[in-house]
């Protein structure tokens, strides 16, 4: 029996569970007020209030610590690597507090993870398939021009964990299926999954690919760059465009697609048009990621919050039905990902890998907190 704790730290909550084996006994969700967090000058001084309230809960459940084994913890901005489990060293851990790729609040997943691993449990730390997974083919880095790059930042850990669930309940390995994998929630990312690498897929970020809850992705960059010129707006309101105040935020005024499905309900005409054109643009990847696997698809799979939808899985089937089969995986159980991936590593299904210079590739930093 592997008694397991998986931490996931996100811009407003505090999530962590204990699972023994596959058994999850304790899942919390702690979520922080704006007005709690504004105390913190930065993410990376939210870590000792965060720490204090996971060692405090496990104690409060009864938790029995010592008998915790590993602590995996959602993996942060740092360099980019290839998917699966990495040990935590020093390296990853300077790495995470300086944002060598941006702050987030996922840089604390490590940071959490290798404290209560070291110096509560006595526990093995790792992370698992980090938002910085990059295993792009080089054709798919071209921008467009010698000054920009695109770049690997998805949701690769849900993502990864939903194509392992597909190929074992149709019999096969992930590397034996090439599959394109679309998360839908308050940031979409599909990704084209070939023979279990993910070779291209959308930064869902910072401004690529289908518009979100509250994300804008792509626009139109001749339009863009007036705006940005325009004297009207300052850097922050324009980041706010793209990430916070995009997509239905700024059709609808709200970021909560579930008061946008019940408004389709209520035959809401506005609600309809533009939870349709989310679709139509998640459509569009899809049929992109199908190029991008020479029309070789054996499924398309879709997952996130926004698979819940019951208008989502019937408009995609009409539109990419005829590249793959359509099976829909809602939710995006990240803490289960996480216990599973060092559940994997305890059992000796996966080798355990090490976070070295050797394994980073180009990094271009994305400068951004939230």
């Amino acid at each position: 029996m592997h008694k397991i704790l998986a931490i996931n730290p996100g811009s407003t909550s505090t999530k962590f569970a204990v699972y023994s084996d596959e058994d999850c006994v304790l899942n919390k969700i702690i979520r922080h007020s704006m007005d709690e967090l504004m105390g913190y000058k930065n993410v990376m001084d939210q870590f000792d209030f965060r720490k204090a309230l996971i060692i405090d809960a496990l104690v409060e459940e009864g938790i029995d610590v010592d008998a915790i084994k590993f602590v995996v913890g959602r993996g942060g901005l740092t360099c980019p690597v290839e998917s699966g489990v990495y040990s935590i060293n020093q390296l990853m851990l300077y790495h995470a507090r300086e944002g060598i790729s941006g702050q987030h609040a996922s840089n604390l997943g490590p940071l959490l993870a290798d404290y209560i691993a070291s110096q509560i449990c006595g526990a093995k730390a790792f992370i698992a398939d980090p938002v910085v997974t990059d295993e792009l083919e080089e054709i798919a880095r071209v921008a467009g021009h010698a000054q920009f790059e695109r770049r690997s930042v998805f949701h690769a850990l849900n993502q990864k964990a939903t194509a392992r669930i597909h190929a074992r309940n149709v019999g096969k390995k992930v590397e034996e299926l090439c599959l394109i994998v679309a998360h839908l929630g308050g940031g979409i990312s599909v990704g084209a999954h070939k023979f279990g690498r993910v070779v291209d897929v959308n930064n869902g970020l910072n401004g690529e690919g289908p518009f979100s809850p509250e994300r804008s992705g792509t626009l139109p960059a001749g339009q863009l760059i007036e705006v940005c010129f325009s004297g009207k707006y300052s850097r922050t309101q324009i980041d706010r465009m793209v990430v916070g105040e995009g997509g239905y935020v700024s059709y609808l005024g709200t970021n909560n697609a579930l008061d946008v499905e019940e408004m389709v309900k209520t035959g809401h005409q506005q609600a309809q048009f533009y939870q349709d054109a989310m679709f139509y643009q998640v459509s569009k990847i899809i049929g992109e990621m199908a190029v991008v696997l020479e029309g070789k698809v054996d499924a398309i799979l879709l997952t996130g919050g926004l698979a819940y939808n019951q208008y989502l899985e019937p408009y995609i089937k009409r539109k990419t039905g005829f590249i793959a089969p359509v099976y829909s995986y809602p939710g995006e159980d990240e803490l289960k990902a996480l216990a599973m991936n060092a559940l994997r590593v305890a059992r000796g299904e996966v080798e355990l890998k090490t976070y070295t210079v050797s394994s980073q590739k180009k990094i271009i930093p994305c400068n951004r907190e939230g």
